[in-house]
C-alpha cells in the first residue's frame, strides 16, 4: 500500500483543511519574520556536502563537461593516420574488422572502403602533439590538455552511448555525473544551482541527435540535485520575473509560510520529495536575483568577448554558453555541462564537420584560455568528447574530398585540461586504421572515475543505496583511474 495514499484517503474534512488551509495569521506572522528569516538564510550553505567529502584535497573545485553529441570523428581530429592515404578506397582488411558488430546503417554494404581523412594536421605547441587543421584554436592550448586517444564504450547507438558516458550505465534511471557531484560535493554558491546545463544552438549542416534530459537528471538521487537547464531565447529561466502587484517582499513572506507548511508535511509523512520542494522553491527565490546579473556580459572586456568568437553575445550560441560556463564556475557552482549537437556525420563529413569546428573550436580554446588567465584553471576541471568515435571506412560514396562515417564504439578521443590534470600529454594509442587500441586502453568508466578523482572523491566510495546495491557512477565493474595524465 502507498502510506501518503492512505494517509490522504482516511483524512476528516477537517483535518484537510486544519492542513493545507493558509490561515491569514500564519501569513501575517510569515511576513513578519520575513526579513529575520531572510537574513538568516544567507548565512547558511545551501548546496552542502555530504558528511566526509570529499574524501581528500581535491584539485578541481569544478567541472565543465563539453559534450559534442553524435560522435565526433577522431580520424579527422585528434587521431593523426597519415599511412591511410596508401589504403584510399581499398577494402579495410578483415584482421583489422576482426568481427566487430556494426550498425545496420553499414551492415548491408558490399564494401568497406577505407576513408583516410582529407584534412592537414600540423604538430603543434611544444609537445608537438599533431591537430588537424579544422580545429587550429585548440592548437593554440594542447600544452594544457591531456589528450587520450584509447577510450572505448560498449555502446554503439546514440540514446545508449550517451546515456552511458554521463551516468556510468546503458539503463534509463541512473545519476548524471554532474547530479553525483552537486550530491556529493555540494556548490559554494548559494544563489545559483550546483549544477547547471546548456544545450546551444548548431549548424544547420549538422545531423542533431535527441538529447534526453536523461543525461542531466538526478536518477535515484533526489530530484533536488537534477541539473537546470538555462534556455537560449527568453528568460534563461521561465517565471523570472514576479507577476505584477507582487514584491520582491511578498514573494519572501509567501515561500516563508509555504516553507513551514511544507516542513509541517514532512515531519508528518517523512517524504523526502516535500524537502525538495522546499529547497527548489527557496532557491527559486535567490535566482530572481542571480540570474540576471550573471547573464549581464557589461561588465566583460572587450578582448574577452572577442576572445569567445562573434557569436558570444547571442544567447543560445556556444559561444555564449562557454563564457557562461566561465562565468558560473567563477561563482562557485560546482558542475556545468554544454551538450552541442550535429556530430553525427554519416555522410558529406568534411562539410559538416567543418562546420561543427567553426561553431565551437574558437569558443572552446578560450574557455580553457581565459579560465587559465583568470587563475581558474588550476580549479576547473574541462572535458570535451563525445559518446563514441566514428569508422576509418566510408559510409555511402566515398571520393578524396567526400564522404561519411559509420559509428564506432572502440576506440575514440576525448581530452581533459585544468585541475589535476598534466598538459600536454597524448595517453593511449591506436592501429593505423584508427580501428582497435593497442597501448593503454581507458573505459568510459575509467575516465569517470579519474573525473571523480581530480575533484577528491574516491569513486569506489561514492554510493548511493538503491534497489539493493550501492549505486556509483562508475558502475559495478572495476575501473581505474588514469593515473598517467594526472599533474
Amino acid at each position: 500500500m502507498n502510506p501518503l495514499f492512505e494517509h490522504h484517503l482516511h483524512q476528516t474534512r477537517r483535518q484537510f483543511f486544519g492542513d493545507v488551509g493558509l490561515r491569514a495569521g500564519g501569513i501575517a506572522l510569515g511576513l513578519l519574520m520575513s526579513e529575520s528569516a531572510a537574513r538568516a538564510a544567507t548565512t547558511e550553505r545551501v548546496h552542502a556536502p555530504l558528511p566526509g567529502l570529499p574524501h581528500f584535497e581535491p584539485k578541481a573545485k569544478s567541472l565543465i563537461y563539453l559534450h559534442m553529441n553524435g560522435g565526433p570523428s577522431q580520424i579527422d581530429l585528434w587521431d593523426y593516420k597519415p599511412r591511410l592515404r596508401a589504403y584510399f578506397d581499398k577494402d579495410l582488411p578483415d584482421s583489422v574488422k576482426n568481427g566487430q558488430r556494426i550498425t545496420t546503417m553499414t551492415s548491408g554494404q558490399a564494401r568497406f572502403p577505407v576513408a583516410p581523412s582529407k584534412f592537414k594536421f600540423t604538430p603543434s605547441g611544444e609537445c608537438g602533439t599533431f591537430v588537424s587543421e579544422v580545429i587550429p584554436h585548440a592548437a593554440k592550448i594542447v600544452d594544457d590538455i591531456a589528450l587520450v586517444r584509447s577510450v572505448h564504450t560498449n555502446a554503439i547507438n546514440h540514446d545508449p552511448a550517451c546515456t552511458f558516458v554521463m551516468t556510468g550505465s546503458e539503463v534509463p534511471g541512473k545519476a548524471s555525473i554532474g547530479s553525483w557531484l552537486a550530491y556529493g560535493l555540494g556548490s559554494e554558491n548559494n544563489d545559483l544551482p550546483a549544477f547547471v546545463v546548456f544545450t546551444p544552438a548548431w549548424p544547420s549542416t549538422g545531423n542533431g541527435q535527441a538529447l534526453f534530459t536523461r543525461m542531466w537528471t538526478s536518477g535515484f538521487l533526489p530530484s533536488r540535485y537534477n541539473g537546470v537547464a538555462l534556455r537560449g531565447s527568453g528568460d534563461p529561466v521561465l517565471y523570472l520575473q514576479n507577476p505584477p502587484g507582487v514584491s520582491t517582499d511578498d514573494r519572501r513572506g509567501m515561500l516563508d509560510a509555504l516553507g513551514r507548511l511544507n516542513q509541517r508535511r514532512y515531519e508528518k509523512l517523512g517524504d523526502p520529495e516535500i524537502q525538495t520542494r522546499i529547497s527548489q522553491y527557496e532557491m527559486a527565490f535567490r535566482m530572481q536575483a542571480s540570474v540576471p546579473e550573471l547573464v549581464d556580459l557589461s561588465r566583460e572586456p572587450k578582448h574577452v568577448l572577442e576572445m569567445y568568437g562573434p557569436g558570444v553575445t547571442t544567447p543560445g550560441s556556444f559561444a555564449h554558453s562557454a563564457l557562461m560556463a566561465r562565468r558560473l564556475v567563477e561563482r562557485g557552482v560546482r558542475a556545468v555541462q554544454l551538450l552541442h549537437r550535429g556530430w553525427d556525420q554519416h555522410g558529406a563529413l568534411p562539410t559538416a564537420l567543418k562546420n561543427q569546428c567553426l561553431d565551437t573550436d574558437q569558443a572552446t580554446a578560450a574557455l580553457v584560455l581565459d579560465l587559465k588567465q583568470r587563475g581558474l584553471l588550476d580549479s576547473t576541471l574541462v572535458v570535451w568528447g563525445g559518446e563514441f568515435g566514428r569508422t576509418v571506412y566510408s559510409q555511402g560514396t566515398l571520393t578524396p574530398d567526400n564522404y561519411g562515417r559509420d559509428h564506432h564504439p572502440r576506440n575514440f578521443c576525448m581530452w581533459l585540461a585544468g585541475g589535476g590534470i598534466k598538459g600536454g600529454v597524448v595517453h593511449g594509442a591506436t592501429d593505423d586504421f584508427s580501428y582497435n587500441i593497442v597501448d593503454k586502453p581507458v573505459h568510459v568508466n575509467d575516465l569517470n572515475a579519474t573525473i571523480l578523482h581530480c575533484l577528491g572523491v574516491d569513486h569506489e566510495r561514492f554510493t548511493f543505496k538503491y534497489q539493493g546495491l550501492d549505486q556509483r557512477l562508475t558502475g559495478v565493474e572495476h575501473a581505474s583511474v588514469v593515473k598517467e595524465i594526472l599533474a
